[in-house]
């Protein structure tokens, strides 16, 4: 089924970092926010990294200055099976790029990874690849993740 990705992209101009995903999954599409399935562990592994409680997602990424959105604009996909992905559009990055003052880029997972890598090989900004914390990567424990994901508090803190 083709899936339109109607999250708006999250930053502002004092944004710094950018993560990107792949495509939301039916969960995050329904609540209309990033990393919304609970059994995502994106908001656990931050809240680690960070030493942080997140209660509130949207004032705690402006306090970090990070701004979120996914590469894919459009595709075909099976529920949230990333595996699945095909005929995909993607979203362009400059609406962010252009706004904001962002040093770095983490892409969340090996198909938004193969996706950011084909469309923007070009950008002259640095990008990281992080694990996904998708229940379907449970390979990774949570401390796992949170080791690799303390790369965001460290370019943060450049």
């Amino acid at each position: 089924m083709l899936i339109s990705h109607e999250i708006p992209p999250f930053f502002d101009e004092s944004s710094q970092i950018l993560i990107l995903g792949s495509m939301p999954s039916v969960e995050s599409r329904r609540q209309a926010f990033y990393y919304a399935h609970p059994k995502n562990r994106f908001w656990p592994v931050l809240s680690l990294v960070f030493n942080a409680e997140i209660s509130d997602k949207k004032a705690f990424l402006k306090e970090k200055h990070i701004a979120m959105w996914d590469v894919i604009a459009t595709c075909t996909i099976n529920k949230s099976s990333d595996a699945s992905i095909k005929n995909v559009k993607v979203n362009d990055l400059k609406i962010i790029l252009n706004k904001a003052s962002i040093k770095a880029i983490f892409v969340l997972g090996t198909t938004a990874f193969k996706y950011y890598q084909k469309y923007y090989h070009d950008l002259k900004i640095p990008v990281y690849n992080l694990p996904s914390t998708s229940p379907a990567n449970a390979k990774l424990s949570l401390n796992d993740l949170k080791i690799k994901y303390t790369i965001i508090k460290e370019v943060l803190e450049k």
